[in-house]
């Protein structure tokens, strides 16, 4: 019966023991998982801590996980630097913590166990390198139109969807020259924020100028395919119909009408003659141009890379400090991080690297110590299926008895 709950859950588990001759019910299959949860006794020496979500940005818990055992040890209720703080003051064992940047639990650790070594994760920190080098390339898309040679449109070159992208942009200028001008005047954004009845995020996304794509493009079924596409465009094949055909032999599942579309939009750009009257790429694409090794670039994309690199060294000076922090991480090179940190505080990603010197200690432990937080991440990911399983309305009691047991 307990294993059947474990297993299972209540429902499920007691719909499969009616078809195995066991009359019991769902409480019961509860009851008796509930009954056989036990406290973990063990001392854990290295652990992993990250929060997970009851309801996505609403309420959060945290869980903790013995990274030598790979086992989940305890589930807590919040994510308070109080509640964790307790927690490890229980247990003054605890050598190692490997945690996300979280400044909570950052603090929760130094007050609880000064002399534990924390160690930050290294996914988040070659996750929030990327991030810190897209919001330096949307900070400078104006620029950047300008050296690509598509810094006006032309509408009638526009398809029926861009064509409403595009005068979605020209009504978010409005809003953005308004949000600056208030600005301008001294007013500080919590007052913006009030007059406006923006959201305190748009309004930071407006004065930082992440705000101004024309075509917020999304990924698509074609985004792997494109260059597929482009090899056979520039081959002689330009027909949607065709196009779609030999793709559809290849594998592709998506339908004839997103390849018109694309067919559409070559035909239309090749017939543009004049400079200044396309569009320029998204700021994602034109950051993966960037970073990508230039022998994995078309031609096309290379003489697009070298024109922003020529006309905005600094972007490309952020950029060669990315792949320099990226190849640090994953080499375990502690000993280039504070000269690293040295020659980004005067760049374009000079906000990333401050938040890195606030928390330096856990860093440079990221790039010496072998623990890291990604089996965490997978526990977490255990969680959410047993979380999904009882439809989210499972107690913390009866997660952490399933989750604890089946670890």
């Amino acid at each position: 019966m307990r294993h059947l709950g474990l297993a299972l859950g209540g429902r499920p588990a007691q719909a499969l023991a009616r078809r195995l001759l066991l009359p019991v019910s769902k409480d019961t299959f509860l009851r008796s998982v509930r009954g056989a949860a036990g406290a973990d006794t063990s001392v854990p020496r290295v652990i992993g801590i990250d929060d997970w979500a009851w309801r996505k940005g609403q309420r959060y818990g945290t869980l903790i996980c013995d990274l030598e055992r790979r086992q989940v040890i305890d589930l807590l209720p919040d994510r308070e630097p109080a509640t964790v703080e307790a927690w490890l003051r229980a247990r003054p064992g605890i050598q190692i913590v490997a945690r996300d940047r979280n400044g909570g639990y950052g603090g929760a650790v130094s007050r609880a166990l000064p002399e534990a070594v924390q160690v930050a994760d290294r996914w988040h920190l070659l996750e929030n390198a990327s991030a810190a080098f897209l919001g330096a390339v949307r900070r400078s898309m104006p620029a950047i139109r300008k050296a690509i040679g598509a810094n006006t449109l032309d509408p009638t070159l526009l398809t029926a969807a861009e064509r409403l992208q595009y005068e979605g942009f020209r009504r978010r200028q409005q809003t953005n020259r308004m949000v600056r001008e208030m600005a301008d005047e001294g007013l500080a954004i919590k007052r913006i924020v009030r007059s406006t009845g923006l959201s305190r995020k748009l309004v930071r996304q407006i004065l930082r100028g992440e705000r101004e794509d024309v075509f917020r493009i999304r990924e698509s079924s074609l985004t792997p395919w494109l260059p597929r596409l482009e090899q056979e465009w520039s081959g002689g094949c330009q027909n949607g119909a065709e196009l779609w055909r030999r793709l559809q032999a290849g594998g592709f599942h998506g339908s004839l009408r997103v390849v018109g579309e694309w067919a559409t939009r070559q035909r239309r750009a090749e017939q543009a003659v004049p400079n200044g009257t396309g569009k320029s790429p998204p700021p994602r694409r034109i950051a993966r141009l960037l970073t990508l090794g230039r022998d994995h670039l078309c031609r096309a994309d290379a003489v697009q890379v070298a024109r922003i690199e020529a006309a905005l060294p600094a972007l490309a000076a952020a950029r060669a400090l990315t792949d320099r922090f990226t190849d640090m991480v994953r080499n375990a090179r502690e000993d280039a991080l504070a000269d690293w940190l040295d020659e980004a505080d005067g760049s374009m990603i000079a906000p990333f690297a401050r938040g890195l010197r606030s928390d330096y200690t856990a860093v440079a432990a990221a790039l010496r110590e072998p623990w890291s937080n990604g089996q965490t991440e997978g526990q977490i990911n255990r969680l959410k299926t047993l979380k999904r399983q009882m439809y989210g309305r499972a107690n913390i009691d009866l997660l952490r008895a399933r989750l604890v047991a089946k670890s």
